[in-house]
């Protein structure tokens, strides 16, 4: 039998997490997840209309989650998701840079300036400026957890994937930058690395055929993950059965960089 000091490892109760990209695919398993294991759930992506479904179907079965549109490439609008936040449930706890950009797909020559831009904007500049936008609350409640959605794109460069591997590989660095300057605050900084998971981002790669094979058949694993794969990862590092990990990359690819 499991003892309930087991069990409260993962409880999220009282909790208040940030969630951007939330409202599809990884983002709203996390949430979904988060929800049903106590936290108070903020609900973010670009659009409030689809923020607020995702919001009202988890009270709907329970959970507490309030949904709050922000566009990561915009500072004000990061600005006013923390404010909106605390000002909502009083503090941040865990905050999840789940959103990210990829415009193009094809030969890094094709990635002109402005997807460039675009990229690093949403990968790896919204990511450190949500981050120190909740520092303060963190720091104020004793600490906290961040997880960086990264990717296997971030170790070994993807085909068609140039640019947004180079942007994983920043934020990978970002994660253990910032654990080892916020460590001594109690907040806590590590990385999720999905290889191929089904969702409306990886389109591109799953629906052709002959990409999809290239990705899968040498896999340890061999076939493609699904969201549920990723969002108990997500609840391990947001909860206190991860205490002691800070500054990793955690993969789920289902051995892909092996």
């Amino acid at each position: 039998m499991i003892s309930q000091t087991e069990k409260a490892v993962f409880d999220l109760t009282d909790k208040v997490a940030v969630i951007t990209g939330a409202s599809k695919g990884i983002g709203e398993d996390i949430a979904r997840l988060y929800a049903r294991f106590g936290a108070k759930v903020i609900v973010s992506s670009r659009k409030q209309d689809a923020c607020d479904a995702l919001a009202n179907d988890i009270k709907a079965q329970g959970g507490e989650a309030t949904g709050t549109a922000a566009h990561v490439g915009d500072m004000a609008q990061l600005q006013q998701l923390v404010d909106k936040t605390i000002e909502t449930y009083g503090g941040i706890d865990i905050l999840v840079n789940n959103a990210a950009s990829n415009p193009v797909f094809g030969p890094s020559l094709d990635c002109d300036g402005a997807a460039f831009d675009k990229i690093m904007q949403a990968n790896v500049k919204a990511p450190f400026e949500l981050s120190k936008l909740c520092y303060p609350s963190m720091k104020a409640r004793g600490g906290g957890s961040i997880i960086m959605m990264s990717s296997i794109a971030g170790h070994t460069p993807d085909p068609g994937l140039g640019i947004y591997s180079v942007s994983k590989a920043s934020l990978n660095m970002l994660t253990k930058v910032l654990a080892k300057e916020w460590g001594p605050d109690g907040i806590r900084v590590n990385a999720i690395c999905p290889g191929l998971i089904k969702t409306k981002f990886s389109q591109a790669l799953w629906q052709n055929d002959q990409i999809l094979d290239h990705f899968t058949k040498r896999l340890p694993i061999a076939r493609m993950g699904t969201t549920d794969e990723i969002s108990p990862l997500a609840l391990f590092l947001a909860s206190s059965a991860s205490s002691y990990s800070t500054g990793s990359l955690f993969y789920a690819d289902g051995g892909t960089v092996i």
